[in-house]
């Protein structure tokens, strides 16, 4: 569990990332569909390459294969959590402060929780106390950074992303039932399926009639050179790196509690986040309720661990 809960934590650093350079494209005009669309461009450039030279300039090629496949399905888990996700994220920040969706964003939090059982699994009603905990401080955090509400811009910003929240989860869950025999979905027994790698970059090949189907309906003019330099970067970090390391922590999740706490994880890039402003927006250092926050945070996470330790 503890290896489980490092790893979900550094997917939630790369994470962040993502936060930080949506808001400042948004601020410069970048229309949201070209940050959302443009990142899983890239991620499937980046994987094309990053799959031939680590697994076989074959691999790529018998993954395509394994899409064919099942093609309705990871069109369906792509677009769910590929596609709706990103989509209404980008969305919300071309709409809302910052602050507004990453705090909105924790409710995958407790989504999670709810996809979870929604899949038929079940665990401890602890495990529920640990995640608001989180959720709670999470909500510290953030709300110590706003002056006054915009109700509108939380409307408009904020739903968005609550859906968002829903859209994440059931994507990767419905790959993780997939590969462990929902006898509801075809079975995918693939050894390829164990790699992080090839698991986005099967996603991501099912999110591309969405985002061309988006393109064609909304038209959006086209992107500026710093908004595609923006959406590389996070395309690499958060679409990459981030998500890999959080797939691959899924996937060594054996129990319904481990994958709560996996999912739980994500609350860190909230954390990230804040510091990555200071640092790099150059933003007021947190307050005291921002600390009580990020406290109440990595107290959910130890009581994760003390409570999987003891079971």
């Amino acid at each position: 569990m503890i290896y489980l809960i490092f790893v979900g934590i550094l997917s939630g650093l790369f994470f962040s990332s993502s936060f930080i350079l949506n808001r400042l494209m948004s601020l410069e005009g970048g229309h949201w569909l070209w940050s959302a669309s443009l990142r899983y461009a890239f991620m499937f450039i980046f994987l094309v390459f990053i799959i031939a030279i680590f697994q076989g300039f074959r691999t790529p090629w018998i993954v395509c294969k394994l899409f064919v496949k099942n093609w309705l399905f990871w069109i369906i888990a792509g677009s769910i959590g590929f596609g709706g996700f990103y989509s209404l994220l980008c969305f919300s920040a071309d709409h809302a402060p910052g602050w507004v969706v990453a705090a909105t964003w924790q409710l995958t939090i407790i989504a999670s929780l709810f996809v979870l059982v929604g899949f038929g699994r079940t665990f401890p009603k602890k495990v529920w106390g640990f995640s608001l905990l989180i959720f709670i401080g999470v909500l510290l955090v953030n709300t110590s950074q706003v002056e006054a509400f915009d109700y509108y811009q939380l409307m408009l910003g904020g739903i968005p992303v609550l859906i968002a929240a829903f859209c994440y989860p059931i994507g990767n869950q419905l790959v993780w039932e997939a590969k462990n025999g929902n006898n509801s979905l075809p079975t995918i027994d693939s050894p390829f399926i164990d790699n992080p790698f090839n698991r986005v970059f099967l996603l991501t090949l099912g999110s591309i009639p969405f985002w061309i189907i988006l393109l064609m309906i909304v038209r959006p003019s086209p992107p500026s050179l710093g908004q595609v330099s923006n959406t590389a970067m996070v395309a690499f970090f958060s679409g990459i790196l981030a998500t890999s390391l959080f797939l691959y922590a899924r996937n060594r999740a054996k129990k319904s509690s481990e994958l709560a706490a996996v999912d739980a994880t994500q609350s860190s890039e909230v954390v990230f986040a804040v510091i990555g402003e200071i640092v790099i927006l150059n933003a007021a250092l947190p307050t005291l309720t921002a600390f009580g926050g990020i406290a109440l945070v990595f107290a959910g996470l130890t009581l994760f661990v003390c409570f999987q330790d003891g079971n």
